[in-house]
């Protein structure tokens, strides 16, 4: 066994990697980036190595400064994780070629299984069924003739970035032109495959591990149908779908895929099921690492991947058998990503100013937090994920709930109270699950409004924060209170403008013992309690608990895993110098990177024509005109870093013509 591994990567895999290095005794050793300074992995792990500034580029995907680190500390292996360089075959060769170990596949299997029309012909000469598709110079062509609806992914990666679907062939240029520049800068390869879209797919992928000794082995199957944007948000194991016989024949067809490839050690073999007829499955794709859902496969058979992808990377065989591998109950897990449900799940970003990870029987938590954490759109928007096991999947479902419900990341907006809802909604809870059925149930799922005792609890907490300190001798100046101070009557209303991002703002007042928030009657309210992280507020007779973090524009306040930030809004900013043009000018929905700039100052553009695409944490938002005109102000070109809210272009709308 290895005295020393170097972890390539970043964040909670990092974190998770370096856990079991530290059981088996092995020396870990961290990578960073200026971003990631002072994150956890690096505390954690026994010795980090800086390796460049904040861009992947000059950092975690740079191959000679990871090898650099290797060698300076004495490493004799690297784990790569999952994403960045996990699967590059030219890292897993440049390892080996430094007399390295790369814990994971060789190269070989890598290049092959990494490029998807070599995958496919591979796993299809092995008698594994494959979904109809195409590729090549003439995509668009050859597309036109499979025929719509038409998925297109990336040939060289996958984790749902670059993947379009496309219903109407009239937007198929678009589209591929859009794919392409998603899969260059998320892969180094922007060649693309077009394949039939099978129509409400249940997506189901088989854990199999192998060593240098022939051994090939399946350790059960995930369904991972519940995703968004074709990126998987919740997964679990075993499928509630399959039975004996299809899991049987599912994982013999995984194995051939593996045998395929002459593969060796931990990978996926993933699976596509047609809706109308679970019986049936397609080959999709095989990755050549460790998948982010690793963590049900260990919960059910009680092995650690980690560990198995040591001891074969060291030449160890497997002491088990096909027949030896036992499964124990039902993992479900969730991952927390840092974006906003409530503004169509843009990314977030920000500083972790309170965190609370649910602990108990049957939960797991692999993380990447800490207090103090910075949450910056340069990476992947994953955060955390939490994971229950119980002896079914009602349990393993109610015990996940009730750990999200647990969960609090203020500073940073996160998927927690969205993910909580999902879980309990009736198609998850009977398994009829497809990888539509986010995105069908997300409108139910995201609430219209902020609840009224949030704004009365931030309300609350500024008119507290406004009350001035009594002097040495324990009196208050009356008029310096900040409900005011009148001769015989009621303390005068403190109005507070209010605002959650993606819902309008409110006007609440409060003074002592009451609260009115907006047009409705005033009601009993008051700040019950306030100590470190905890705030406690009755409204109406009823006490609402909150975790709670201040900020200098406002409070944080969290609840059953939903968070809000609570800031004061400015109406005569609002309505200043300026305002009128505000539906003029497009500013950016989220921190970033502007990709694309496809307009000139100048140009005539029409409603809902592409300016500019923004991009953060591997996704693009595509900035359109709000109607037709003209292009006044382009201040941003490509490659600019960009802030929330930041002007991106004005279009002066076109004059009406005359009567």
């Amino acid at each position: 066994m290895f005295e020393t591994v170097l972890v390539a990567n970043r964040g909670e895999i990092a974190v998770r990697v370096i856990r079991t290095l530290r059981r088996l005794g092995i020396r870990s050793v961290a990578v960073y980036s200026d971003a990631d300074a002072d994150a956890r992995h690096v505390r954690e792990a026994d010795v980090a190595v800086r390796i460049g500034p904040t861009p992947a580029a000059e950092s975690y995907l740079a191959i000679p400064r990871l090898l650099a680190a290797a060698a300076e500390t004495g490493a004799q292996a690297v784990h790569p994780g999952y994403g960045f360089l996990a699967e590059n075959a030219a890292f897993a060769r440049a390892v080996t070629t430094a007399g390295l170990a790369f814990v994971g596949p060789p190269a070989a299997a890598i290049e092959t299984m990494g490029d998807k029309i070599r995958a496919k012909a591979a796993v299809e000469a092995a008698g594994v069924p494959v979904v109809p598709g195409v590729s090549g110079p003439e995509l668009a062509a050859a597309a036109r003739k499979l025929g719509p609806p038409l998925l297109l992914k990336p040939a060289a990666g996958g984790g749902g970035k670059g993947m379009r679907l496309v219903t109407d062939t009239g937007e198929l240029e678009e589209q591929i032109a859009g794919a392409r520049r998603e899969a260059l800068a998320s892969f180094g390869d922007d060649t693309l495959l077009a394949e039939r879209f099978v129509e409400r797919p249940r997506h189901i992928e088989v854990q199999v591990i192998a060593d240098d000794h022939g051994a090939v082995l399946r350790l059960a199957e995930r369904e991972c149908s519940l995703q968004r944007r074709h990126q998987k948000i919740v997964e679990e194991a075993p499928s509630p779908l399959l039975d004996d016989a299809t899991r049987a024949r599912m994982g013999e067809a995984a194995v051939a895929a593996a045998r395929a490839c002459d593969y060796r050690g931990a990978g996926t073999v993933e699976f596509i099921v047609p809706g109308t007829d679970p019986s049936t499955f397609y080959f999709m794709e095989m990755n050549t690492r460790l998948q982010v859902e690793h963590p049900v496969t260990e919960l059910i058979t009680g092995l650690d991947l980690v560990e198995w992808q040591l001891r074969i990377a060291a030449g160890e065989p497997l002491p088990f058998t096909q027949d030896e591998v036992r499964l124990t109950g039902h993992a479900v897990e969730a991952r927390i990503c840092a974006e906003n449900p409530a503004t169509g799940f843009l990314p977030s970003a920000g500083t972790v100013r309170l965190l609370r990870e649910p602990v108990g029987e049957g939960i797991r938590v692999d993380s990447g937090l800490d207090a103090g954490t910075e949450v910056s759109t340069a990476y992947d928007p994953m955060l955390a994920k939490v994971v229950a096991h119980g002896p079914d999947r009602p349990t393993a479902l109610r015990l996940l709930r009730a750990a999200l419900a647990g969960t609090t990341v203020l500073g940073v907006d996160t998927n927690t109270g969205f993910l909580r809802r999902l879980l309990a909604h009736p198609d998850v809870v009977a398994g009829e699950l497809d990888t539509g059925l986010v995105d069908r149930a997300a409108p139910s799922l995201i609430p219209a409004t902020v609840p009224d005792e949030v704004y009365v609890a931030a309300a609350l907490l500024r008119h507290a924060e406004l009350a001035p300190a009594p002097d040495p001798a324990g009196w208050t100046d009356p008029f310096s209170v900040p409900s005011g101070w009148r001769l015989g009557g009621q303390p005068a209303w403190t109005s507070s403008a209010l605002r959650v991002a993606g819902h309008d703002p409110v006007t609440v007042l409060v003074r002592p013992g009451e609260a009115r928030v907006g047009e409705a009657e005033p009601v009993p309210a008051r700040l019950v309690s306030r100590t470190t992280g905890t705030v406690h507020v009755e409204l109406a007779g009823t006490i609402h608990a909150f975790t709670h973090a201040a900020v200098a524009d406002g409070h944080w306040l969290g609840r059953d895993g939903d968070v809000w930030h609570v800031t004061e809004h400015d109406p005569i900013a609002t309505a200043g110098p300026g305002a009128a043009a505000s539906a003029d000018a497009l500013t950016a929905p989220m921190p970033g990177t502007v990709t694309v700039v496809k307009a000139t100052v100048g140009e005539r553009v029409t409603a809902g024509q592409s300016l500019l695409v923004v991009e953060a944490m591997k996704m693009e938002h595509v900035i359109a005109a709000p109607h037709d005109g003209t292009v006044t102000e382009l201040p941003v070109a490509a490659g600019a870093t960009v802030t929330m809210d930041q002007l991106l272009a004005v279009v002066a709308p076109a004059e009406e013509p005359a009567p």
